[in-house]
């Protein structure tokens, strides 16, 4: 038996098949585009998810182990509105994440008593209510034909089974779920005047959500598959990167940066902007804090030097720095985790005539990780315990950053070796499960450790007293904005 993992992301697709044991056997992407008709927002057409799942499916179609596919598994961004009329027909473009329009209503239900209490998290403008919202009062003509709304990986999943349904993890992040009791809450459907018969059926991530079309089977040529109920992006690198247990997390160097705990119990905590959503297995959750420009910042600065984010980071060695006069806000597109400040913008403090390159590209780097620790610090708060965090993406590549992390952390970052992991692995293993009934522990496995970056323990006073500094900086910025 092969399974099939779909990372459904913001800028493409990534299918990736896997043998029996979970081993990585082929994998194939798709990429479309963004489209931003108005400042702030952020758009997408659901053909064009279609269009690169089909694509990739052409790809590995035919090759060793894709007539044995029995699971499939989806991960998508999340808290997207795709809404669908009666007959299943898309109504507008999906509304994305990362776009802003409906901060108006989203404050609007944010202050709404019981609003932040069903559901455990903060109302933020990319969240899928207020979305829903904002459609009733500016299109409504759209909003009266809205049968169902579906989030992205739901409607992969509808296209894939033919049936209305999604997972719990994915659905906690819409304002209209209770995320202790993993149900819709007709409560928070009504205030945005929304009903439970317009939401999709809810299974457990790694649960059977349906059979694999019989039309989608005989062109892809496959048997019977098993669809799993699937998870959102983060729940799936979660599983992908064996993120299951009190004491485990990751920490994500992207283009926007997550620290996220897994968590065996409910505890949310909204007023730290922390993100507390149902894990993609049942019985647990997870906790995430979130910073929206973590390697992005980086990127800035390559761009207004007019070199390549390696190069800023390889001039400054491997040797950590103590931190020096200059400070970076990292927020350049306002910030989530601890603020919720989506008008909050960077700067740059303490810049003198003597100031060089290297010590911009090391106050971004020391603003990012602090940035991530005020992520980590909500955390403990909350009674999360982290004993030690993965590190992936784009960020790890600097080992100077990784040094500098650690520290400000004061946390062992563990680097798996070179190999697959994270969200298509994790919807992969999930397609597995809703396949063979297998128990989640043993499949969700941590990745192999090529590496262990250890804080420095001779500058955890100094950056200690740099990050005392740095919180107290927001405030200062805001007040002159």
């Amino acid at each position: 038996m092969t399974y099939l993992g779909i990372d459904l992301g913001t800028s493409g697709l990534r299918a990736l098949l896997t043998d029996a044991g979970g081993a990585p056997m082929a994998s194939a992407e798709r990429h479309y585009d963004v489209a931003h008709p108005h400042s702030g927002w952020s758009e997408q057409d659901p053909a064009d998810w279609i269009a690169a799942l089909e694509g990739a499916v052409d790809e590995l179609r035919g090759g060793a182990g894709w007539d044995a596919l029995s699971g499939i598994g989806v991960a998508g961004h999340m808290h997207g509105a795709v809404t669908l009329d009666a007959s299943d027909r898309v109504i507008r473009p999906c509304i994305l994440w990362n776009d802003t329009r409906s901060h108006i209503e989203a404050a609007a239900l944010d202050a709404t008593p019981g609003a932040r209490e069903v559901s455990g998290n903060i109302v933020f403008p990319g969240f899928t209510a207020p979305k829903l919202m904002w459609m009733k009062t500016h299109e409504p003509d759209s909003f009266a034909r809205v049968a169902m709304v579906l989030l992205p990986a739901a409607y992969l999943n509808l296209y894939l089974t033919g049936e209305h349904v999604a997972d719990m993890s994915d659905s906690a992040g819409t304002s209209w779920f209770d995320t202790g009791a993993r149900d819709w809450s007709d409560a928070l459907l009504s205030l945005g005047g929304m009903s439970r018969a317009q939401m999709p059926r809810l299974v457990e991530g790694c649960a059977r959500a349906g059979t694999l079309r019989s039309d989608l089977a005989a062109r892809w040529g496959v048997g019977a598959v098993s669809v799993a109920g699937g998870a959102g992006d983060n729940a799936a690198a979660a599983c992908g990167t064996g993120v299951l247990r009190e004491g485990q997390g990751f920490v994500s160097l992207g283009t926007s940066g997550v620290l996220l705990a897994a968590r065996d119990g409910y505890r949310p905590s909204p007023e730290t902007a922390l993100h507390s959503f149902c894990h993609a297995v049942p019985g647990t959750w997870y906790q995430m804090g979130v910073m929206l420009s973590c390697t992005d910042s980086l990127n800035w600065l390559a761009r207004i030097t007019g070199a390549r984010p390696a190069e800023l980071t390889a001039s400054l060695g491997e040797r950590l720095r103590a931190p020096g006069r200059e400070r970076f806000l990292p927020y350049l597109s306002g910030e989530r985790t601890p603020y919720n400040d989506a008008d909050i913008r960077g700067a740059f403090t303490g810049i003198g005539a003597e100031t060089t390159r290297d010590d911009l590209t090391r106050a971004v780097l020391e603003g990012v990780s602090f940035g991530l620790r005020d992520s980590a610090e909500a955390l403990r708060g909350t009674g999360a315990r982290l004993d030690h965090l993965l590190a992936i993406g784009g960020g790890t590549l600097s080992r100077y950053w990784l040094r500098l992390l650690a520290t400000v952390l004061n946390l062992p970052l563990h680097l798996p070796r070179a190999g697959e992991f994270g969200a298509a692995l994790g919807a992969a293993r999930l397609g597995r499960i809703a396949a063979t009934g297998e128990s989640p522990g043993p499949i969700m496995s941590p990745p192999p450790i090529g590496e262990v970056i250890e804080p420095v323990s001779e500058m955890s006073d100094a950056m200690d007293a740099a990050y005392a500094r740095f919180g107290p900086a927001y405030i200062g910025i805001k007040a002159v904005q």
